[in-house]
C-alpha cells in the first residue's frame, strides 16, 4: 500500500480533505547480534530495515485523538484533557502509551486524527512495538514544535513501553528505529549510550529474514521472566564484588567467579548475557575488517548460546535456523528478537537467494508444519517525517 492509497483511505475514514495532512515513517529493526543484552547494560549491534510503520497525522480542533490502522479493525477516540489509560491489550497502547510520555513532560498537545500501517510482520519479532511508539513521537515532535532531541524520543518511547504497556524491554529497538542509518549497523554501549555507525558491507551476500509464523505468544511473559533472572544471578555474582548489570563484569572474569551463582539455571543465564557481549565486539571488528564469514560464524554462536542457555528460541527458530545452516550459500544464521517465535535472519550468498527460500521452507514445513515467509532487507534510516 503506497502514501497515496493511505492518504485517500485517511479521508475516507475521517473526512474532508488532505490538507494539513502530513506522513510519518518509522522503521523496524533486526539485530544482527547481541541479544537480550540491552536490558543488562550490555552491546548490541541492531540495524534500522527498509521496511517499518506509516503514521498520516493530521490536527483537529476537537481536543480528541482518533486512532485508526489499516492492519487492525481495532480504532478509538481519546481525549486529551483527561489522564492517558490503557486500553487492554490493543495495539493503541503503543502510541496512547507515547502521549502518556509527552503529557508528563508538559507538552502542550492538540487533537489529531491518526492513521497507521505497517508493513512489519506482526509479531514476528522486528520491533514493530518501537516503530509505532517512535513514528507517533516523532509525529507529536513536530507537530506540538516541542523540539525534543531524537535521543529523548528514544528514551520515552522506551519508557511508554514499560511503564505503560508493561513490557520490560531494553532501549535497543527504539534506539536502532531511531538513530538508524542506511548500509550501517549500529554499536552501541547500552552502559554510556555511546554508539557508533559501522558500515555493513554486504558485497555478494545479502540478509534475509524467515518469519517462523508463529506469533511471539510467551514472548512478554517470558521477556519479563529472563529479566528477573538476569537481576538474580548479579544479586549472586555481587558477593564477589559490587555491580549493578550483569555487564559490568567481562565474560574471562564471569568464568572465574561463576560458581558463585548456586542455582544452574540463573548460571546458564548469566553466560548467554557475557558471552553475548564477547560475540557483540567480535561482529563489530569483523564487519570492520569485512569478514563476513566470521560475522556468520557468530551469529551461529549466539543462536546457540541463546538455545542452550538463555532458552529463548523454541522449535520453530531452531528448526528454520537448523534448515538455513545446513543450505549451500548461507555464512550464518540465528533467531532475531526476543524468541519464542518471530524471525530468524541469515547471510546468504545473494545467487542462491532462491535455493534458499525452496531449500529452508520445505525443511521447516517438514519438521514444524507450518509455512515461512521470507523478506530481502537492507539496512535503512531511522524515524523521519516524509512530507
Amino acid at each position: 500500500m503506497d502514501v497515496d492509497e493511505l492518504k485517500k483511505n485517511f479521508i475516507s475514514r475521517f473526512g474532508r480533505t488532505a490538507q494539513g495532512l502530513e506522513v510519518f515513517f518509522a522503521p523496524g529493526r533486526i539485530n544482527l547480534i547481541g541479544e537480550h543484552t540491552d536490558y543488562n547494560n550490555g552491546y548490541v549491534l541492531p540495524c534500522a530495515i527498509n521496511f517499518g510503520t506509516y503514521l498520516l497525522a493530521r490536527p483537529n480542533d476537537e481536543k480528541v485523538v482518533r486512532l485508526a490502522s489499516e492492519n487492525f479493525d481495532f480504532t478509538t477516540e481519546i481525549s486529551i484533557e483527561k489522564p492517558m489509560a490503557r486500553l487492554a491489550d490493543h495495539w493503541v497502547n503503543y502510541p496512547l502509551g507515547v502521549y502518556d510520555q509527552f503529557a508528563q513532560r508538559k507538552v502542550k498537545m492538540q487533537g489529531a486524527d491518526l492513521l497507521y500501517y505497517g508493513n512489519i510482520p506482526n509479531g514476528a519479532g522486528l520491533s514493530s512495538s518501537a516503530s509505532i511508539e517512535m513514528v507517533t513521537a516523532v509525529m507529536l515532535n513536530d507537530q506540538t514544535q516541542a523540539n525534543l532531541p531524537m535521543m529523548e524520543l528514544v528514551k520515552l518511547s522506551q519508557q511508554a513501553e514499560n511503564q505503560f504497556v508493561g513490557v520490560n524491554c531494553g532501549i535497543m529497538d527504539q534506539f536502532a528505529v531511531g538513530f538508524g542509518e542506511k548500509d550501517h549497523a549500529l554499536f552501541l554501549d547500552i552502559a554510556t549510550m555511546k554508539y557508533e555507525p559501522v558500515p555493513l558491507k554486504l558485497a555478494d551476500y545479502r540478509i534475509i529474514v524467515a518469519n517462523t509464523n508463529k506469533r511471539r505468544d510467551l514472548a512478554d511473559s517470558k521477556y519479563n521472566e529472563r529479566v528477573k533472572e538476569c537481576g538474580k544471578a548479579v544479586e549472586d555474582l555481587s558477593k564477589v564484588r559490587p555491580i549493578n548489570f550483569l555487564s559490568d563484569m567481562s565474560f574471562p572474569e564471569f568464568i572465574s567467579v561463576k560458581h558463585f551463582i548456586p542455582d544452574i539455571i540463573i548460571r546458564k543465564r548469566a553466560k548467554h548475557i557475557l558471552s553475548e557481549n564477547h560475540r557483540v565486539l567480535d561482529a563489530v571488528a569483523a564487519l570492520r575488517r569485512g569478514d563476513l564469514l566470521l560475522l556468520g560464524k557468530l551469529m551461529n554462536a549466539s543462536h546457540n548460546s541463546l538455545r542452550y542457555d538463555y532458552e529463548v528460541t523454541g522449535p520453530e527458530l531452531d528448526a528454520l535456523a537448523e534448515a538455513a545452516r545446513h543450505t549451500p550459500g548461507v555464512l550464518g544464521s540465528r533467531m532475531t528478537g526476543a524468541g519464542f517465535g518471530g524471525c530468524t535472519i541469515s547471510l546468504v550468498q545473494k545467487d542462491t537467494i532462491t535455493n534458499f527460500k525452496e531449500n529452508v521452507a520445505q525443511q521447516y514445513h517438514r519438521a514444524i508444519g507450518l509455512q515461512a515467509e521470507f523478506y530481502e532487507t537492507e539496512p535503512g534510516d531511522g524515524a523521519l517525517k516524509l512530507s
